[in-house]
């Protein structure tokens, strides 16, 4: 019973809360965060939200119930439960969770001032997996999905003084899920982002797009939102360093427009400048940090500002360098980042989900352009409503939230999934999605190798026409073949389109070593990597890489003692942060690329 309420929660929209619409640029807000010391119940087998027939309990855990006598039976006891600072994982927060997928339950207590004429909403950076939010004792939203970021209005719910919120998370993977059961990473449970309360006017700018107009470099577009349709609304745009202020009206659906004539300076790896945007409206004002570019293909190149270029990239997991754990932090990011820069990259892979928005603001600071995946990985349900409803809200929102961010140059819709007719008709529905909702922008996806005799393999998949990129994963030399099998090997690639190697790559543990032949060394990754490079090198289109990975990471996956111990061994930096060979191979490939291409 209790699994088919879940699998008919993800099957079906939420009815009993209608979304909130996500709010453009929350940090520019007024807010007050809830980050910090949360007090949590571990409930493996939901008591704190079902009855003992398993029916939805209207007095669960959310309401904060206290005992007011020796005989009143209350069997749990916030107050006196341990405390989790937030945001975090449970996984590595508490060693008896390392492996646990179920629910926890976590309250804060905070106190608040209501402000006359402003609405309040609070802020999920992300909750992993499925977030039943309460708020002083009363449900007032809940939402799907483990990496994008959610708001809920409790304007009329919050009161003046002292308050609880209280958050049911649970983390139990289904088949018909984003992700689905299977994955080569760690499902990290908790509140894994920034938790927020903030304060906005009755009447606010909930979302802009301000960029280049798509081929041109001397027209700024913009278009802004109110959160309510009215008219006639005077909202003004400010770029002091272009010595831009305009202003226009809203028409009856609370939507404006702007186009303006400029001609600023472009952003690029090289001369990452962004701008000092604000938007005024209702007393608010809306800082942002812009940059202007143009991201496109011709034939088999890619070009920034109409310049061809190569993607000098890296994948990486959202987890925290040496702490280990999800990471979430704008210092867990610049160290990240750190890495890949001093590797000599002008690109990351953000796989397999969105990261965190600080990620993605300071590659953008740093120069480096960004490749953004939703988490359809692997074998999806493809032929179920529910899962498509799911994929599409979460490419829904990563686009709202970092639309604005130019260092993103790439929306990937999947990564390595298998062939049928149903993941076509799924991928391509995503692909025309992503295509519509920003143009501005290329699309991808991660594909695989479909054929392969000994001297020869190909890359031919449906969804070439719908991407801009092709993008595959390949492994030879690790999963099948031999290092000796790179050198000779030819490659098919039937289109005209650029093609990017989304993976590859070798594990290796840090610190054994090697004459060269023997897996999980160092020096049989720097060698797979040396030939593989060379391999790809000579064939026609390749523009780039993102080798597999930056850093070893977490996986249940993974279990040879003594070699693994749970973690993917494919870093060319270590767990401990100690660069692998592999990294100074790749270091000087990126060294000639910079200059082959300057």
């Amino acid at each position: 019973m209790k699994k088919a309420i879940i699998l008919i929660a993800l099957l079906i929209p939420l009815t009993n809360f209608a979304q909130d619409k996500l709010i453009q640029n929350i940090y520019a807000r007024n807010y007050q965060t809830l980050n910090g010391s949360w007090q949590y119940i571990v409930d493996p087998f939901d008591n704190g939200y079902y009855d003992y027939r398993l029916n939805e309990n209207p007095n669960g855990f959310f309401k904060n119930k206290k005992a007011q006598s020796k005989t009143d039976l209350v069997e749990y006891n916030f107050d006196t439960s341990p405390l989790m600072v937030i945001p975090s994982d449970w996984n590595t927060r508490d060693a008896k969770l390392f492996f646990y997928e179920g629910s926890v339950w976590f309250k804060k207590d905070f106190t608040y001032s209501p402000k006359k004429g402003f609405k309040t909403y609070v802020y999920f950076g992300a909750v992993n997996y499925d977030a039943k939010v309460y708020l002083n004792g009363e449900k007032v939203g809940e939402h799907i999905g483990g990496f994008t970021p959610f708001n809920i209005d409790i304007t009329e719910k919050v009161k003046e003084g002292n308050n609880f919120i209280v958050v049911r998370v649970n983390n139990e993977r289904h088949p018909e899920g984003v992700p689905t059961i299977n994955a080569d990473w760690w499902n990290y449970g908790g509140i894994t982002r920034e938790v927020m309360l903030v304060d906005v006017p009755e009447v606010f700018i909930r979302d802009y797009t301000i960029r280049l107009e798509k081929g041109k470099y001397n027209k700024i577009k913009g278009k802004v939102l109110l959160n309510k349709a009215v008219a006639g609304q005077n909202i003004a745009i400010n770029i002091p360093e272009l010595k831009i202020s305009d202003a226009a009206s809203t028409d009856e659906n609370g939507f404006v427009t702007f186009s303006i004539n400029a001609k600023p300076e472009l952003w690029s790896p090289e001369n990452p400048k962004l701008y000092d945007v604000i938007l005024s409206y209702n007393g608010e004002e809306i800082n942002d940090q812009i940059g202007f570019r143009q991201i496109e293909t011709r034939g088999k190149e890619i070009l920034l500002n109409g310049e061809k270029i190569f993607l000098r990239g890296i994948s990486i997991h959202e987890e925290a360098p040496f702490r280990h754990g999800r990471a979430w932090s704008t210092d867990d990011d610049k160290v990240l980042l750190g890495w890949a820069k001093e590797l000599g990259c002008n690109f990351v892979r953000l796989a397999h989900y969105p990261h965190n928005e600080h990620m993605v603001r300071e590659a953008e600071k740093m120069g480096i352009m960004v490749w953004s995946e939703i988490p359809v990985y692997w074998t999806i349900h493809w032929e179920n409503p529910g899962t498509y409803a799911n994929a599409q809200t979460q490419l829904d929102d990563m686009i709202n939230r970092d639309k604005n961010r130019c260092a993103i140059t790439v929306w990937s819709i999947a990564n390595e999934t298998p062939h049928s007719d149903a993941r076509d008709q799924f991928l391509t529905r995503l692909a025309e999605y992503a295509r519509k909702k920003d143009d501005s922008r290329l699309i991808s996806m991660a594909m695989e190798v479909t054929g392969q005799s000994k001297n020869l393999s190909k890359v031919e998949d449906n969804m070439n026409k719908y991407v801009d990129i092709i993008s595959f994963n390949s492994y030879l030399g690790w999963y099948g073949g031999s290092i000796e099998d790179i050198k000779t090997r030819n490659w098919e690639i039937p289109y005209d389109k650029p093609f990017f190697v989304s993976e590859f790559g070798a594990g290796a543990l840090q610190g054994k070593h090697s004459d060269g032949t023997e897996i999980w060394s160092e020096e049989y990754q720097a060698r797979l990597y040396e030939e593989t490079l060379k391999m790809f090198d000579k064939v026609e289109g390749f523009s780039g890489t993102s080798p597999w990975i930056l850093v070893d990471f977490h996986s249940p996956r993974r279990l040879l003692n003594n070699i693994q111990d749970y973690y993917n061994r494919k870093g060319i930096i270590s767990d401990n942060g100690i660069k692998k060979e592999a990294f100074y191979v790749l270091q000087k490939f990126y060294q000639q690329k910079e200059n082959e291409f300057k």
